[in-house]
């Protein structure tokens, strides 16, 4: 038996055998809400295409590319205005759980005062 390398994405969220909650969508970018979230706003924004990860982009082009950190850009600026704050993060290597390029669009809950007291006060 081969060792084949989980992909969530295509195998359950793009084949359609799952429902998902939409949060935005292109011809070539899908971004939902994440199936067992683990923060109180919690987005996954992926290609359509397989691209195995952010250092692993096998045969994406540019614009594929581009797209996609548009739509990130795009959930995460909504995410911003509505909490107040934002974390927009990608796994690699072993992190990497499924392997098919993915950002997770986060807000993890903390109000302003905790926020400020764990990261500061450097852009104000």
């Amino acid at each position: 038996m081969t060792n084949v390398p989980s992909d969530f994405y295509c195998h359950q969220a793009l084949s359609g055998s799952i429902p998902l909650e939409v949060a935005a969508e292109t011809k070539r970018v899908l971004a939902f809400h994440h199936t067992n979230p683990s923060h109180p706003v919690h987005i996954v924004v992926i290609p359509k295409e397989h691209v195995p990860s952010l250092t692993d982009l096998a045969d994406a082009d540019e614009e594929l590319l581009l797209e996609l950190v548009q739509v990130v850009r795009q959930v995460a600026a909504q995410v911003e205005q509505e909490h107040g704050s934002c974390s927009v993060v990608t796994n690699l290597g072993l992190y990497q759980e499924s392997k098919h390029l993915h950002w997770h669009v986060l807000y993890r809950g903390e109000d302003e005062a905790a926020i400020l007291q764990t990261y500061g006060h450097h852009d104000r």
